[in-house]
């Protein structure tokens, strides 16, 4: 028994002697790699997880948002350096950049002419000229005009003629005065506006004419001026109030001598607008023509 025993123990050891040692090792590696494999496997298959689970549709979305916003922000990093070089370096042109744009901003500062304004303004300068030119064809010699200090908006007006059955004619021929000058200044809303007139000489006694040289007539007012007048009309009007209100040069001593003033003339006229307005204006009876 015990011999037997011995005899198996025996092929025991000789069969575990006799195995191939390259077969040993290959068992051996092939259970290493196996491991190693299944590890591998195992990790890719993690990876392979972690991937899905990164490609799920919300988070790439939030990687598509970031990948913008990071975009942006350097697209704006990179505007902001530009712009910052262009004011440093005066908007690329240099030193003349920079006094172009204080020399822009320096002229807009100053406020344009209101187009308002300029239309007004440019109306009465084509309207005055015009009037010029037909005072001058006049064939008549009724009046004659002469620019104050080459001001188109400033007149003398010498008036030649009045009715010559009028005494107003009679003292004109007695006193050797050829004209009576009148001073017609035109306000910036001409001729939407009527002009300020006023007589500078002689010194002239009634005739609707009054302290200063001042001329109460109605169409002189803004409720009487019409656009629709001229300077020639208003002057042929004028020359028929003072035959109607009976004016006559004046002979007195010391007062004849007296000029008209521009002050008093604005003055008086002034309050004689006010007083009509609050009265009214009378017109002369039918009879008076």
């Amino acid at each position: 028994m015990a011999t037997l025993l011995r005899k198996i123990g025996l092929i025991r050891l000789h069969d575990r002697d006799t195995e191939d040692p390259k077969h040993h090792q290959g068992s051996l590696k092939g259970t290493k790699g196996g491991n190693q494999k299944n590890n591998a496997n195992k990790h890719c298959q993690t990876a392979n997880e972690t991937n899905n689970i990164l490609s799920t549709p919300e988070i790439k979305a939030r990687k598509l948002d970031q990948v913008g916003k990071d975009k942006a922000g350097s697209g704006k990093d990179k505007l902001g350096k530009d712009a910052k070089e262009k004011q440093q370096t005066g908007g690329g042109g240099g030193g003349g950049g920079g006094s172009k744009t204080t020399s822009a901003s320096s002229s807009s500062s100053i406020p344009p002419l209101a187009p308002h304004r300029q239309h007004c303004t440019q109306v009465r300068t084509r309207r005055l000229m015009k009037e010029l030119q037909e005072i001058r064809r006049l064939g008549d010699n009724f009046i004659t005009v002469e620019l104050v200090e080459d001001n188109l908006y400033d007149w003398n007006v010498k008036l030649h003629q009045v009715d010559k059955d009028s005494a107003l004619w009679q003292d004109m021929k007695e006193t050797s005065t050829e004209f009576i000058l009148l001073n017609v200044t035109f306000p910036d809303n001409f001729p939407f506006s009527p002009p300020f007139m006023r007589v500078l000489t002689p010194r002239l006694e009634n005739g609707y004419v009054l302290d200063g040289g001042a001329i109460c007539m109605e169409l002189l007012t803004p409720r009487g001026w019409s656009s629709a007048y001229t300077v020639e009309a208003v002057m042929r009007q004028f020359a028929a109030s003072l035959v109607k209100g009976q004016g006559r040069i004046c002979r007195k001593a010391g007062k004849s001598k007296k000029a008209f003033s521009r002050k008093e003339a604005e003055a008086t006229f002034k309050s004689l607008v006010k007083t009509h307005e609050k009265y009214g204006w009378v017109s002369p009876p039918v009879s008076d023509g």
